[in-house]
């Protein structure tokens, strides 16, 4: 979708890679600090993006990555209709 080609970190297997939301900038910092003191490997610091997300990813024991992100905005059921 991008027209970039991506590959997986140096010991990451990349059998898959999901993403979660959650709903403040503050709650990726903080699910990021609680994941990484509980054992996953911090692969991608929490940043904002240029886009305006915020983001980081973490790897969990098999290496697959997980990448919890925010727009800032809290998820509301209307949302999850359209």
């Amino acid at each position: 979708m991008t027209s970039r080609k991506y590959e997986y970190i140096k010991g990451l297997n990349g059998h898959f890679e999901i993403a979660l939301y959650v709903d403040t900038f503050e709650e990726v910092d903080e699910a990021f600090k609680k994941a990484v003191e509980n054992g996953a490997e911090p692969v991608l610091e929490p940043e904002l993006e240029p886009w305006g997300q915020r983001t980081c990813y973490i790897a969990d024991p098999e290496g697959n990555l997980i990448e919890i992100g925010s727009w800032n905005k809290p998820f509301e059921e209307k949302d999850a209709e359209r």
